[in-house]
């Protein structure tokens, strides 16, 4: 038996097949068939019901895959457990939404390096309903999303911000009031395969607000500098992490029962890094209470 093995045999039973477990384990097919007969002949247990063409686990199987969920788990967690307290190492595959890239995210991670040097960020940009089944594969570590409506058990939120959702148009724009604008001008609408996409349309369909839209996008910035060069208004949230450079944009508020979005910091709830996520949402709480770029906590 290898810690390889029992990885290999919980991705099974997350995928549901040999080929789906290869693809997530950089392996070939051929190699998770050797690992789990390797498996079932070294305990002599018989972990797959092999009478249909995808092998299913048997109860012997699924309890192992409980076991091996700990075993790993704690493997994993050794180097942090025996390490000094005060100063974390190890890499950490972190998600996030584009959103939190040019402002959330960079400020975070400076702040992180300060304090644990020794933890190594790579940095993987998705919207929030991409990320998470990544993570529930193990393809990262953990992500900075929108939370999105539900919610799995096995997962852990972090809230770090919350952002109401503004109107923003260019300076000068002529409008009495948000709904008026919204009703008159062309609208540049966040992706609505984002959380903050589907917050907005419901937001929209709630005050019975038809738009005009013209284009559909899905980062910040984009979206900003169309808005600033007259081609519409947009309805964005409102960055808890204020911009190195601030486009001619004015921001409305939507009134007392604008949407807003909650930031945070997603885990499975059995990550061993356990650590190293806690180390990652001080880092996002000190950017937020920063708030900007050249200021200091």
């Amino acid at each position: 038996m290898s810690i390889r093995a029992l990885r290999t045999l919980i991705a099974i039973h997350r995928h549901g097949s040999f080929r789906a477990a290869a693809e997530a384990e950089h392996l070939t097919p051929a190699a998770v068939s050797q690992q789990m007969r390797a498996l079932e002949a070294a305990w002599n247990l018989n972990l797959f019901e092999r009478v249909t063409r995808s092998p299913k686990l048997t109860e012997t199987g699924l309890s192992l895959v409980g076991e091996a969920t700990r075993v790993v788990a704690a493997y994993d967690g050794l180097a942090d457990k025996v390490a000094n307290r005060d100063a974390l190492t190890g890499e950490l595959i972190l998600g996030a939404v584009p959103t939190t890239l040019t402002g959330l995210v960079p400020l975070a991670l400076s702040q992180l390096k300060e304090r644990q040097p020794g933890i190594h960020v790579r940095i993987v940009p998705g919207l929030s309903n991409q990320l998470l089944p990544q993570l529930d594969r193990g393809q990262i570590h953990a992500a900075i999303i929108s939370r999105p409506e539900i919610l799995a058990n096995s997962l852990t939120f972090a809230k770090v911000a919350t952002e109401p959702l503004v109107l923003l148009t260019a300076n000068g724009t002529e409008g009495d009031t948000a709904e008026d604008l919204l009703r008159h001008q062309p609208f540049i609408r966040f992706n609505r395969e984002a959380v903050v996409g589907r917050q907005i349309e419901a937001w929209l369909q709630s005050r019975n607000i038809l738009v005009n839209d013209t284009m559909e996008l899905e980062g910040l910035e984009a979206i900003s500098s169309m808005v600033a060069a007259g081609l519409g208004v947009s309805i964005v949230p409102q960055r808890c992490i204020k911009g190195a450079a601030e486009l001619p944009l004015t921001t409305i508020a939507l009134g007392v029962d604008a949407p807003h979005r909650t930031l945070g910091l997603v885990s499975r709830s059995d990550e061993p890094r356990a650590k190293i996520i806690g180390a990652t949402i001080d880092a996002l709480e000190r950017a937020v209470a920063i708030g900007a770029f050249g200021k200091t906590a």
